[in-house]
Formats: structure tokens, sequence, C-alpha cells
């Protein structure tokens, strides 16, 4: 059972110790990662409890307007104004992440916080309704899963850096870029990293 996207819930034991929520949080895949749903991605997390996490890709935008798919949502759209390829689960699933307005109201129906002005919004609203409380949204068709302890085994093997988002970073103009640019404002050897060549057999 996937967690449900948006909720950010406060971390839990499992197995007798502490698990450290990384809701709002990126990962970022090493280039160890090889999977082709993961190479040189970049995932928000938005949900991450004992029963497992969930994410959303931010850097594979498609070629396919918001409009297209979504009437009326557009206009909030962060430009590329396209719909994303948010992972491989549910690929006919559609996640918005939203950035909010400062001084939105807590609890504010149809939106729902995952870390600071960042948060997921309910498609099923009105978008005219959000326009007074929303800068920007980015939709996303799917997103990545994991089961328990997945994530951790995965982060421990090498296949994922987790590191501080941005708010702005699920809003890039620039979404190729993404995997680069977060690897480089780590600085030091983290910054290397951003250098590898996507085949090492071309370096």
């Amino acid at each position: 059972m996937h967690p449900d996207p948006g909720t950010a819930r406060e971390p839990e034991l499992t197995k007798g110790q502490a698990m450290k929520s990384l809701v709002g949080q990126l990962l970022v895949a090493t280039p160890n990662l090889r999977d082709p749903n993961f190479e040189r991605t970049v995932v928000l997390l938005v949900a991450h409890e004992a029963n497992g996490a969930l994410g959303v890709v931010l850097n594979r935008a498609t070629e396919v307007p918001v409009g297209e798919v979504l009437t009326g949502w557009q206009a909030l759209a962060s430009e590329p104004a396209v719909v994303f390829e948010g992972g491989p689960v549910q690929p006919e699933a559609a996640i918005c992440l939203a950035r909010a307005r400062p001084g939105l109201a807590a609890g504010r129906s149809g939106f729902s916080r995952v870390d600071g002005l960042i948060g997921t919004v309910d498609l099923s609203g009105d978008p005219e309704s959000f326009k007074e409380d929303l800068q920007e949204v980015r939709v996303f068709a799917g997103y990545a899963g994991w089961a328990s302890g997945q994530l951790e085994e995965e982060i421990a093997t090498g296949s994922w850096l987790t590191f501080a988002s941005l708010p702005g970073d699920a809003f890039d103009p620039r979404p190729d870029n993404l995997w680069q640019m977060v690897l480089r404002r780590q600085g030091g050897l983290i910054a290397a990293v951003a250098h590898y060549p996507s085949d090492p057999a071309l370096n």
C-alpha cells in the first residue's frame, strides 16, 4: 500500500528505532543508479512513513501541455507548462505540486502542505478558486513509490543522495539542468558528481 500523497507525518517507530522522515527532501540519483526509470533523476518526497515513501520526479518533462489534460489549470502552471513524468507507479494518475502564496490560511481546503509553502493540490477542485492562494503549480503523471524499508535500503547502498530542497526546485524553468544544479550547489566532492558522464565509456 502506498502512502497518501501530501500527507506529512511525524517520524514513526519502526523495529524499535525512530525513522527520520524525509518529507520535503530531495532524492538525487547517484551515477550508480542505472534503472532507466530513475537514472539522473531528482525526486521530491511528499510522503515518508513506516509503511513506505512516495515522491515525484522533478526533471522529466513531457511535451504534453497541461491544458490538454486538465482544463483551467494551465493558467497556474509554471514554465514549461507541460505535464511531467512523476514516476513509474500509476502513470494514469495525476499529482499536482503547488507553491502557495505567503499567508495561505492553514487548513485551506484542497491544499495539503508538504514542506513550507510547498504542498499538493486536489485537482478535482475549481482552479479559479486557487488563483489568489497559489503562486504556481506543476502537474505530474504517476509517482515513485517505495515499500516499507525499501527507500532506506536504496539510500544505504548508494543509489540516492538526500539533500534539503529549495522552494523553487519543483518549479525550475529548466528541469533538464536540475540534477547537475542540485549537486553543484552542495559544493566539495559532491559537486564533482555533477560532471560524471552519462555514459562512462565516453569519458
